[in-house]
């Protein structure tokens, strides 16, 4: 009887991430789908770099704050999340204050990096978006460490939703886009997120009268390797396409990107399982210890595969005809971009659970070190491999970076939990007899009997 809750939560749980993750990959691609018969090569390489820059300005917050908030309030007692909470508030108010201030005297360097003008004035708008989405990012996170996550999968689709339904009119009724309008939309639809997450988070907000200085200390001293991590990887997986922007042309980066945008609805798996992960495991080490952890990476790792793996293995076998439905035939020089990128994506979950594991445990600092050495390897590679192999060199660099973190991460995950690749691998095989008798089954004899 005790296992019901607990298949409950990961079914329910698991089930919310999943269309989360989806609808975000989703939206996302989406709106990337429209945006590429929309604007020009040029335009898509300014919007490619302009998203590239304003998500590690947002890992920069989140990445300090994020996982610290959900680690701290799932594993205290209740009377001591006021504290909690309103410590991350004022971290939170600080780290703001400080991108903003780069933003504002690094924007302009950016566009000349780039040869983008317009660029100056969608990242002043962007600010208001930062200052929306960083109580958002709040909100979102004091729900998930309570365990709940309609909050988060709703903001998620009123935020994309309300972006995509904008160009998907405009490509209807043929309205010429210009890229500051779109920096406009995410302005509002950061304003219909923000709303949404307090509504759900209301009940669990808590708010204590001063900021208590253990508190921040506890916080900052959890987040500041949890935050190097993020933005380490983050850097890793856009340096590439920021490098080809200022080493080539916005428009190379624009065809790196549209690779990488495909292989993203890889990660709608990986997003959702380590998302359940991280509060699961931080409160299993306290209470079972490592054996619990060992088995919660090797499953979480061998289930990401097993959805994951028939997907890589057709986008490689059609490639050609994806890029040309998705982007279009000017777009042919994404094609050999995919077939490299799918490769990575097989490591890919090995890395996000790595990731996941040892920040739960308490090891943000080995977590940060190992994405630092991935991510410096990667801008070594990048910058002399784009100078050799031109667009290709990205590609290369950036599967040759990932081979070597996931190396490291096996290595270290041996050490500390006696994990073994091999039973990913076994659990992946097992997933799909597993699916079959606990759900399609079940599933079809339900419906013969009607």
């Amino acid at each position: 009887m005790s296992d019901k809750p607990k298949d409950h939560y990961w079914i329910k749980s698991g089930f919310i991430n999943i269309l989360q993750n989806f609808s975000g990959v989703f939206f996302g691609f989406a709106g990337f789908y429209v945006l590429v018969r929309l604007l020009s090569k040029h335009d898509f390489g300014v919007w490619t770099l302009f998203l590239s820059t304003t998500t590690i300005l947002e890992a920069i917050r989140s990445g300090l704050l994020q996982n610290a908030l959900v680690k701290f309030i799932s594993a205290s007692d209740e009377h001591e999340h006021p504290d909690i909470i309103t410590a991350s508030f004022a971290i939170s108010g600080l780290v703001s204050i400080f991108c903003i201030t780069a933003i504002l005297i690094f924007a302009p360097f950016l566009s000349r990096l780039w040869d983008s003008p317009e660029l100056v004035q969608m990242l002043y708008l962007y600010i208001a978006i930062y200052f929306f989405s960083g109580l958002q990012a709040q909100f979102n996170g004091i729900e998930q460490a309570n365990l709940r996550f309609n909050g988060i999968f709703l903001t998620t689709i009123i935020r994309q939703g309300s972006f995509f339904t904008f160009v998907v009119v405009c490509y209807l009724f043929s309205v010429e886009v210009k890229l500051i309008y779109l920096v406009w939309v995410q302005i509002i639809s950061a304003i219909l997120g923000m709303s949404l997450a307090f509504y759900y988070c209301r009940r669990h907000l808590q708010i204590s009268y001063e900021v208590s200085k253990m508190w921040v200390k506890k916080l900052f001293g959890y987040g500041k390797y949890a935050f190097g991590t993020l933005i380490s990887s983050l850097l890793s997986g856009t340096v590439d396409q920021m490098m080809l922007g200022a080493l080539l042309s916005p428009a190379a980066s624009g065809a790196f990107n549209i690779a990488v945008r495909i292989t993203n609805l890889i990660d709608i798996p990986g997003n959702a399982v380590a998302t359940i992960v991280f509060p699961q495991s931080a409160k299993r080490m306290e209470t079972e210890g490592k054996s619990a952890i060992k088995y919660l990476y090797e499953k979480s790792v061998g289930t990401t595969l097993a959805l994951v793996v028939p997907v890589v293995v057709f986008l490689y076998l059609f490639s050609d005809i994806v890029i040309h439905l998705i982007a279009g035939e000017k777009y042919n020089d994404s094609i050999p971009l995919l077939q490299i990128t799918l490769l990575y994506c097989l490591l890919i979950p090995y890395g996000r659970q790595f990731g996941t594991i040892l920040d739960s445990i308490g090891k943000t600092k080995v977590t940060f070190f190992v994405v630092v050495v991935t991510a410096t390897l990667n801008l070594v590679l990048n910058y002399f491999f784009i100078q050799s192999f031109d667009v290709m060199g990205a590609a290369y660099a950036t599967l040759c970076s990932n081979v070597v973190g996931f190396i490291i991460a096996q290595v270290i995950l041996k050490r500390e939990i006696d994990v073994s690749i091999g039973n990913t691998w076994m659990y992946m095989f097992r997933f799909y007899p597993e699916f079959l008798e606990k759900y399609i089954k079940p599933f079809l004899k339900n419906r013969a009997l009607k």
